[in-house]
């Protein structure tokens, strides 16, 4: 990002070799152009898709949430039906049995939802605590992570993972990677997005064009490296940019710039057993 006070020398250089070129080397710079174009339209539909998905996640959860309370409701709609059939002559075509079994399977899904939500936080909670474990006091300074509503946040500073103004994994987040990977590997019912974070100084490389672009690339360069090197089930990653347009501190200061240039790795519990705990509803009672 502060390569910004080299673009006259950039934009200089640029028109004298604009000039030297061969058409052979323009027609390569501009072939690779255009890849770079179908890759960034690729990432974006990724990151789309699991934005879509994550939404949609949180939304699940809420609907859980929702019906937990209303069969608490329903259970205690029931019990005053019941009360109600006991204490009045006036209630005697009132199944009073069926109005038990009614009660004892709205108490028993209530226990199924609440037992499977449950189960999720700890796993996220486990997971966190291991990761957590895992990294040294330095990792930590680089390293933030956080549980919010089902989800596992990752939060990577680009001074300890990228080499400086550009989209290539440093060195020294070989170590933390290979120990965010071990934790994604162990936790194999989660899809995981990484997601690119920037400032708002423009990029001023030739290759790439904006924010968007960089940290398309950037969060790119750690699904590859968690795959090829780490060997993380691409089927479980996706790769997403959203540029300068995500800030979590003020961008006029420095070191809310810092903050705003990282990378997050976002670990999604499937919540497949969720919506079939949901289609096996028990039907509410008839009305009195």
């Amino acid at each position: 990002m502060k390569m910004y006070k080299s673009i006259p020398i950039v934009l200089f250089s640029i028109i004298l070799i604009a000039g030297c070129v061969s058409n052979k080397k323009y027609a390569e710079l501009q072939t690779t152009y255009a890849q770079l174009r179908e890759r960034n339209q690729e990432l974006s539909n990724k990151y789309q898709d699991s934005q879509r998905e994550l939404t949609g996640a949180n939304s699940r959860v809420k609907s859980l949430e929702e019906q937990i309370t209303s069969e608490k409701a329903n259970v205690v709609a029931l019990q005053d039906a019941l009360n109600k059939c006991l204490s009045s002559s006036n209630q005697g075509n009132v199944n009073i049995s069926k109005l038990v079994d009614e009660i004892n399977s709205s108490n028993k899904y209530i226990k199924q939802l609440i037992n499977a939500k449950n189960k999720s936080d700890s796993l996220n909670m486990v997971l966190t605590n291991n990761l957590t474990r895992s990294l040294s006091r330095e990792e930590l300074g680089d390293v933030d992570v956080q549980v919010l509503k089902g989800v596992v946040y990752i939060s990577l500073s680009d001074n300890m993972l990228y080499k400086s103004g550009s989209y290539e994994i440093s060195d020294k987040a070989g170590e933390t990677l290979s120990k965010i990977a071990k934790i994604i590997k162990d936790y194999e019912g989660y899809d995981v997005l990484i997601e690119g974070n920037t400032d708002n100084i423009p990029i001023a490389q030739t290759n790439i064009r904006n924010n968007w672009d960089l940290s398309a690339l950037r969060a790119s360069s750690v699904v590859q490296t968690l795959q090829n090197k780490y060997a993380v089930d691409p089927k479980r990653l996706t790769a997403g940019g959203r540029g300068e347009y995500n800030p979590i501190a003020d961008n006029s200061t420095p070191a809310g710039k810092a903050k705003n240039r990282r990378t997050q790795i976002i670990i999604t519990p499937k919540l497949d057993q969720f919506m079939e705990l949901i289609g096996k509803a028990p039907e509410q009672a008839p009305k009195q």
